[in-house]
């Protein structure tokens, strides 16, 4: 798919919703208020490895859907600034929002690093408030805007549990128009 709009345009805006995003909510506010900066890694700990797995994992994971956010897309993460076209390739073969599982992951490597239980609610709390986002914002708008095609893509792949046995083609659904 060959598109009008400047590639290094593109991977300004992902970079720049990256760090206003995900950087806020799984960077800035555990190092600054949840003691994720000030935490020792040892590496004789299996808590602190589990937890710097978790955390690398989460990482790479969110790296590439946002990658595929800006190629198959042509869009990024930021509501204000979605991908154009439904994407189906990748991590959302299996799961309908591996960002925000990539950001569970982030944050609860952490929790597990600092061993911090207000950590724990803070995660808790973020992931409700998520939920209650992709539910009553971010479905309603992808139906709206790509119809059948993301109704049958919503009925195979798991909004928060992966789906391992079934995928779904690695081509992208026509585009609907919006009504």
């Amino acid at each position: 798919m060959v598109s009008a709009e400047p590639a290094p345009w593109l991977v300004a805006r992902s970079l720049l919703w990256t760090i206003l995003f995900p950087g806020f909510f799984a960077g800035y506010v555990p190092w600054r208020y949840f003691g994720v900066g000030q935490a020792e890694v040892s590496s004789s700990n299996p808590a602190h490895v589990l937890a710097v797995l978790l955390m690398a994992a989460g990482a790479v994971l969110l790296g590439a859907c946002i990658l595929e956010f800006a190629r198959s897309g042509r869009g990024t993460l930021s509501p204000v600034d979605p991908p154009r076209h439904l994407v189906v390739r990748g991590l959302y073969r299996y799961v309908r929002n591996p960002m925000y599982l990539s950001v569970t992951a982030i944050v609860l490597g952490e929790v597990l690093l600092t061993g911090s239980t207000s950590l724990a609610v803070y995660w808790a709390v973020w992931f409700g408030c998520v939920n209650l986002f992709v539910i009553g914002y971010e479905e309603p708008t992808l139906r709206r805007q790509f119809g059948a095609s993301y109704d049958e893509y919503a009925q195979r792949v798991g909004r928060w549990i992966p789906t391992l046995g079934r995928r779904t083609p690695t081509t992208q659904p026509p585009r609907s128009q919006p009504g």
